[in-house]
Formats: structure tokens, C-alpha cells, sequence
């Protein structure tokens, strides 16, 4: 049995799967167009008809190559927990997920515990290979997590509030009791940021290496971790903060302050950019989605909102609290408190999150911190004794550009990617709320008019320039003083005529528009016999 082409001839007749693939093809090209394409029947110019009509037929055929080479691209494919008939998705365990993904997934179910040294905070490298752990009592370990081994672990014997990864592996930062230090990977301290303080929090941001910190304080700083200079230094004056997160698609550094504010910053202005009121009282956690064009933020009040950054408007409005909050690459927001983990889903296109998935820990068990590990379906929890990880079906990108992060990658191909993002490195001017008007034109401003001081200044310049005016020696009865005055005072009344004629122009103008106003002005019915009454012909 076959199939009969729709769009084709009747006797056209395609077996059952090239027709499934001819169908598939079509879905992907529409994804690929660039909308949809111009009416050129209403056209009357044939040039231009002309025109369009071969470059449509350009756009369709790159959407088609794109639509054919995404199947060798891009193999995997990312799904998420479907349930049956009454069933939900959030009460599905990890038990039953484990018992029904290959042995490779099912290792990604684990749980540390190390309760002498707790609570515990994490990191993943951009690529997801690597996990950085620390615990509040000085216990730093790196781990390969592609095949669970532990590649170093350090006691600093002091207070470890957080720890970020830097451009790679081999560096992190770590927030220590009265400084941030940055070690290597094997664990020897290269530096000892003094000029930060006592640290809560660090960020990193990678396209312009450089580390953020906020301290007990309330002082924001950025350092370029490339030549070790100092780029910004701001007092916020809003009070002490742990709440910090980078949006990933501008750079703007975001904090969540005690009165209910979020602001964002940029390490070129000593003010923030963006001063938004989003709870009544205190913000205990923030993210970003991954196109930056979405915020969530939780408060003390118990509710949880999703904001609009385009817009600043709040889209959604959950109820619950939340002590720390993480977007996955494909969107899902994992929401921690307690001992009980929830992740949010927006599968209807539309950014309306409702529950996906549930986990309780161990009763006791205090969530501090919930990280997306990237390119797997794995959400990493650090908690009071310990840290563990879950599976989360459908929360990684399932194609990475190894261009970008390559969980796979050498020595060799690590070095070059360090060298590129070296040379690719960005200044931190380029951090601002709109990256896409780098590049563009600026428009052009208005010529704005002198004031009259600025007037004056210039007709004064060119009289001082005319009586400078240096004469030549001309023939006898030429060369007279009364003439050289004469031809002087001329010369400086043709200078200051232009200035003149400008300002004249101008006062008529204005009183124009003052005329213009005061008929415009409706008079009272008593006193409208005064108005002035317009000409008539």
C-alpha cells in the first residue's frame, strides 16, 4: 500500500514511511522559515516582483538544507514524563524513573552524605562534566561526573560560603570567611582576593571573564580574572544579600535585597539600571530562564512570580516559598525549600507553569541550594548533610555544539577553547539590558538650537575675527585710515547681520506660536467680545 502525494500529480504515489519522512521534512521547514512569505500578486512593478520572488525561493531552499541536516545534527531528541488515563506526573517516584532508564541515567541517582560537614552549595561547568561541591566547615571537592570519579578534595579549615567554577575547570573561587580565594584544580591557591571582603556570593560571567561578588556589606564588585584589575565597585545601599544570579542573555547582575527589591547592574554604572518592587517583603531566591527574557523570584510572603523582563510585568503568580530556585536549559524551574523539592513545567507554549514533578528527601534534610546539571536530565540538590541528585526527564538540551561546551572534550580541544574565548572575550561595556543594539546604527539627533549665550559667544568670535583682519599695502589714496575704518565697520555689520537675522527669524517665530496659542485658548462666554477676530476675506 502506498500514499498519493497531496501536493503532487494524482499518479505521484510514495510508499508509507518516505511519506512519514516527506511529512516529518515539511513540520521542520516551517520551524526554519522565516515567517510566512510575501503576497507577491498584488505587486505591479515586475523588477520588484522579480526580486522578492527569487529571494523567497532562497529562504525556502536554506530552510529545507536546515530541515535535512538537523536529522545527522541534531539525533536526540528530548522528552519529558507522560502519564496515563488519572495518573500525574508529580506523583511518579524516582524509584519507578529508575527502574525504567538504561544504566548510565540510572547512575545519576545518588546521594552524599556528609553530615559533619554540611550545609553543601554546587556548581556545574557550563559543559555539565564537572560538579564543584563545598560545605560550610571548609570541605571543597571536584568531581568528573561523567564517570563518578573525585578528582580533588581540600579543607581550607574555615567557613565556605559558595563556590562558583571559573572559564574552566581548572580554576574555581571559592567565598571563604573573610576573602574569595581561586584555586586550580588541584587545589593550590593561586589568589587571595582581598579587595572583596567577606563574600555571600559569587557569579561568573563568562563571555567577559569576569568574577562578581557581593559581601556582608552590601558592596558590589567586579573583577577581570584575565589581568586581575578591579572593574566596578558599588555600594548598593540597600542592606546585607545572598540573593545574586547573572542573566545569561545580557550579563546584567541581579540582587535580591531585604525591602522586596530586585536590582540590576552593570559594572560600567555606579547606579542600577533596572530598580523593580517585586515582593512586599524579603526576596529569598531569584533566576533566569535561559533566553533572559523570563525572571522568577520568591518571597518571604510565600508566593512565587514569574516576571516578563521585556515588559516588567508579572505573568504568573504561584503560591509557596522558596529558599533557592534554577531554570533548566529547556525551561523547567525547580523550586527548593525545606526538604522537599518541586520543578514547574510550561509545556502549552505559553509561560503558564503548573506542577511536573515532585521529591521529598530525607526528613531533616535542609535544601540550600538546587542546580540544572547542563545537557542531562539531572537536577544536583545541596542540602544540610550532604548533596544528591535526581533525575528530571526532559530538563537538559539533548545536542550540544561542541563549539560551545563539549562534555567530551580533550586536553587539546580545552586549551584552544580557552585560547578562542581569550581572543572572543567581550569588554564589560557590552553588558547591558539590550545587547541586540550592538551593532546598529545610532539614530540621528535632532540639531538642538543655541541658547542665547551660545549666540552671542559666536557673533562675538567672528567680530574679534574681522577687526584681526590684517590689511595690504595698497597705492597712494588707496591706503587711507578713513577708508581701512570704513570698510572695517562694514565688514564687522556683515558679520553680525547673519546673527541677527537668525535671531529675528527665531523671535518671530515664537511669537507665531504664542499668537497661535492664545487663539487656541478657549475664552470664557463673557469675555469672548475681546478675543481678536480673524481677518475675513
Amino acid at each position: 500500500m502506498g500514499a498519493k502525494e497531496e501536493n503532487g500529480d494524482g499518479g505521484d504515489i510514495w510508499p508509507p514511511i518516505e511519506q512519514e519522512i516527506s511529512n516529518e521534512l515539511d513540520t521542520n521547514v516551517k520551524k526554519y522559515l522565516r515567517g510566512e512569505g510575501a503576497n507577491l500578486e498584488i505587486l505591479k512593478d515586475k523588477k520588484l516582483k522579480g526580486q522578492l520572488a527569487l529571494r523567497e525561493e532562497l529562504y525556502g531552499k536554506s530552510a529545507k538544507a536546515a530541515a535535512k541536516v538537523e536529522k545527522w545534527l541534531m539525533p536526540s531528541e528530548g522528552g519529558y514524563l507522560e502519564a496515563e488515563g488519572v495518573e500525574k506526573t508529580w506523583r511518579i517516584k524516582q524509584e519507578a524513573i529508575a527502574r525504567e532508564v538504561d544504566i548510565l541515567s540510572s547512575r545519576n541517582q545518588y546521594d552524599i552524605v556528609l553530615p559533619e560537614l554540611g550545609p553543601y552549595t554546587l556548581d556545574f561547568t557550563s559543559s555539565g562534566r564537572y560538579l564543584a561541591a563545598a560545605g560550610r566547615k571548609g570541605h571543597i571537592a571536584v568531581v568528573d561526573m561523567k564517570n563518578m570519579n573525585l578528582i580533588k578534595e581540600i579543607q581550607v579549615r574555615e567557613t565556605v560560603r559558595d563556590v562558583v567554577f571559573l572559564h574552566n575547570e581548572l580554576f574555581f573561587a571559592a567565598a571563604q570567611k573573610k576573602y574569595p580565594y581561586i584555586y586550580n584544580r588541584d587545589g593550590t591557591e593561586l589568589h587571595c582576593l582581598k579587595e572583596h571582603g567577606a563574600v555571600l556570593k559569587l557569579q561568573f560571567l563568562r563571555n567577559h571573564f569576569l568574577l562578581a561578588s557581593i559581601n556582608k556589606f552590601g558592596q558590589l564588585r567586579y573583577q577581570d580574572v584575565t589581568m586581575g584589575e578591579i572593574v566596578g565597585n558599588f555600594r548598593t545601599g540597600l542592606g546585607r544579600t545572598d540573593v545574586m544570579r547573572v542573566n545569561p542573555f545580557n550579563g546584567v547582575v541581579s540582587l535580591g535585597h531585604s525591602g522586596g527589591t530586585v536590582t540590576m547592574w552593570k559594572p560600567t554604572t555606579a547606579a542600577p539600571l533596572i530598580k523593580m518592587l517585586c515582593h512586599p517583603g524579603p526576596v529569598s531566591a531569584l533566576a533566569f530562564h535561559p533566553n533572559g527574557h523570563l525572571m522568577a523570584t520568591s518571597g518571604k510572603e510565600c508566593k512565587i512570580k514569574i516576571w516578563d523582563l521585556r515588559k516588567y510585568e508579572v505573568l504568573q503568580t504561584l503560591p509557596g516559598h522558596a529558599k533557592t530556585l534554577d531554570f533548566s536549559q529547556k525551561g523547567l524551574l525547580a523550586v527548593g525549600t525545606g526538604s522537599f523539592v518541586q520543578i514547574l513545567g510550561a509545556f502549552s507554549g505559553s509561560h503558564n507553569y503548573s506542577r511536573y514533578m515532585g521529591h521529598s528527601m530525607v526528613k531533616g534534610y535542609q535544601i540550600g541550594k538546587v542546580s540544572f546539571r547542563p545537557y542531562e536530565d539531572v537536577l544536583g540538590i545541596g542540602h544540610s548533610m550532604g548533596w544528591s541528585s535526581i533525575l528530571v526527564p526532559g530538563s537538559g538540551e539533548p545536542n550540544f555544539d561542541s563549539w560551545v561546551a563539549n562534555p567530551f572534550e580533550t586536553s587539546k580541544q580545552r586549551r584552544e577553547k580557552e585560547v578562542r574565548s581569550l581572543l572572543d572575550k567581550l569588554p564589560p561595556e557590552t553588558i547591558m539590558l539590550n545587547p541586540s543594539k550592538i551593532g546598529t546604527v545610532r539614530e540621528a539627533k535632532k540639531k538642538e538650537k543655541p541658547t542665547k549665550q551660545e549666540r552671542e559667544a559666536e557673533m562675538e568670535a567672528a567680530v574679534v575675527a574681522v577687526k584681526g583682519f590684517v590689511w595690504k599695502n595698497k597705492t597712494k589714496g588707496r591706503n587711507k585710515p578713513s577708508k581701512k575704518a570704513k570698510k572695517k565697520q562694514e565688514l564687522v555689520a556683515k558679520a553680525k547681520r547673519s546673527f541677527l537675522d537668525q535671531q529675528l527669524k527665531g523671535e518671530q517665530s515664537l511669537s507665531k506660536k504664542k499668537q497661535k496659542l492664545s487663539e487656541e485658548v478657549e475664552l470664557p462666554a463673557s469675555l469672548q467680545r475681546f478675543a481678536r477676530k480673524k481677518p475675513t476675506a
